[in-house]
């Protein structure tokens, strides 16, 4: 069974991947990664927002699947595509990442920790266990948001 699945996903990627490609800025191909990495990110982490405050209705099952596709998007290695260089471009990262990259690193290792954390005490379906550790995991984005993303694209 899993081999059909894996056979299955990977018909679909070959299929989609002249559709992926035309989404990649050729001339800024690593500010592209960042951007969908953390699209990924968002797009995962704001349903199971609208499920801690009650926007959606709460299912155990599909919040600890999302916990589960956040962990493993979390888990990419974007840390390549803040190479030299590419803080210019069309971005939102701010400059000082590439002078602070320690820090950075550790903010991203604290974000991957928390997104473990959150999918594990997910699969207990404990609504108020995976609340707390949602906001814990929130509280890690924001961390590095706070300190590292602008609010506007910067060129």
């Amino acid at each position: 069974m899993k081999y059909t699945s894996l056979v299955a996903l990977l018909a679909l990627l070959v299929s989609l991947s002249s559709a992926v490609s035309a989404h990649i800025e050729k001339t800024e191909p690593l500010q592209s990664l960042r951007q969908s990495y953390f699209a990924l990110l968002g797009m995962t982490f704001a349903p199971m927002g609208d499920m801690v405050k009650g926007k959606i209705e709460w299912d155990a099952a599909r919040f600890s699947g999302w916990a589960d596709d956040l962990h493993h998007v979390a888990q990419f290695h974007v840390e390549r595509g803040f190479a030299p260089g590419t803080e210019q471009g069309t971005t939102r990262a701010k400059p000082t990442i590439w002078s602070n990259m320690d820090d950075f690193q550790s903010k991203l290792d604290d974000f991957r920790a928390a997104a473990a954390s959150l999918a594990e005490i997910a699969t207990e379906g404990d609504p108020g266990s995976s609340r707390e550790q949602f906001v814990a995991t929130g509280g890690t984005c924001k961390a590095c948001h706070d300190e590292y993303k602008s609010k506007d694209y910067l060129y």
